[in-house]
C-alpha cells in the first residue's frame, strides 16, 4: 500500500496533456523518443462530429485532472475545435490551463501559430493526417447517414475543392494513400507531404513552456 501511494504521489509530479487522439499516435512516439515528461490523456476523436458531445466529454477530463496534476494540464485541441468563436479558448481560460496554439490538429502537426492558413489560404485543399485518415471518416459517414445524408451528397460537399494533401507525420505515406482512396471523396491526391514530429514538438514544447510560467507564477502569488 505505501509503495502505492509513493508512486501515486510520483506521477503527479509530472503535468499532463489532455488530447485529441486523433493526434495519439504522433504524441506517444514524440514521448516515447524521450522528449517530453508527461502524463497522457487522449479523449475519442469521435466526438469532433457534434462540438456539444465534444465538450459534454472533455469538462469532466479536465475536472478530474486539475487537482491530480498541479504542475498542470495541458489542452492539446485547436483554437476551432469545439467552435469558430474561440470556444476552446474560453474553455481552456476558465479552468486556467495552457491551451496549444493551433487552430486544429493540421496546424498542430505544421507548427501551429495558423500554419495551416498559411498552407491553404483559399480554403481549396482537404488537409489530412493519419488520425482523419483512420476510421474518422468513416465515422463522418456513418454520422451523415443517420441524418438522412447519403454518400454521394456527402462527396457532393468536396466540390470545389482542388485535392486532398496528406501530412505524413509518421512514414506511413503509400498506407495512408491506400485508406485515403478508400474514403471516396472524388479528390485526387495532390501530395503526400513528408513532415515528421518536429513542428508538433515546437508546438507542445511551447505549450509546456508557457504552463511552466503559469504555474511558477501562481506558486509566488501563494507565496
Amino acid at each position: 500500500m505505501k509503495l502505492r501511494k509513493l508512486t501515486e504521489v510520483a506521477e503527479t509530479t509530472k503535468s499532463c496533456i489532455i488530447s485529441c487522439s486523433v493526434l495519439k499516435k504522433e504524441i506517444q512516439k514524440v514521448v516515447k523518443q524521450g522528449e517530453l515528461n508527461v502524463d497522457l490523456i487522449f479523449v475519442s476523436k469521435y466526438f469532433h462530429v457534434d462540438y456539444s458531445l465534444l465538450e459534454k466529454n472533455l469538462r469532466p477530463i479536465i475536472k478530474a485532472n486539475l487537482s491530480r496534476y498541479p504542475k498542470g494540464v495541458i489542452l492539446v485541441y485547436g483554437d476551432l475545435c469545439l467552435g469558430p468563436n474561440e470556444e476552446m479558448k474560453n474553455l481552456a481560460a476558465e479552468y486556467g490551463i495552457v491551451k496549444v496554439d493551433a487552430l486544429n490538429c493540421t496546424d498542430c502537426l505544421l507548427g501551429g501559430k495558423g500554419k495551416v492558413t498559411e498552407m491553404d489560404p483559399n480554403h481549396e485543399i482537404f488537409i489530412l493526417s493519419p488520425g482523419f485518415v483512420t476510421g474518422f471518416f468513416d465515422s463522418v459517414k456513418e454520422t451523415a447517414r443517420r441524418e438522412g445524408i447519403d454518400e454521394e451528397s456527402l462527396k457532393s460537399l468536396f466540390n470545389g475543392l482542388k485535392g486532398i494533401v496528406f501530412l505524413d507525420s509518421l512514414e506511413e505515406g503509400e498506407k495512408a494513400r491506400e485508406e485515403i482512396e478508400k474514403m471516396n471523396t472524388g479528390l485526387p491526391i495532390l501530395e503526400i507531404k513528408s513532415i515528421g514530429l518536429e513542428n508538433l514538438k515546437h508546438v507542445l514544447s511551447d505549450a509546456l513552456e508557457r504552463n511552466r510560467f503559469l504555474k511558477k507564477d501562481g506558486d509566488s502569488e501563494k507565496t
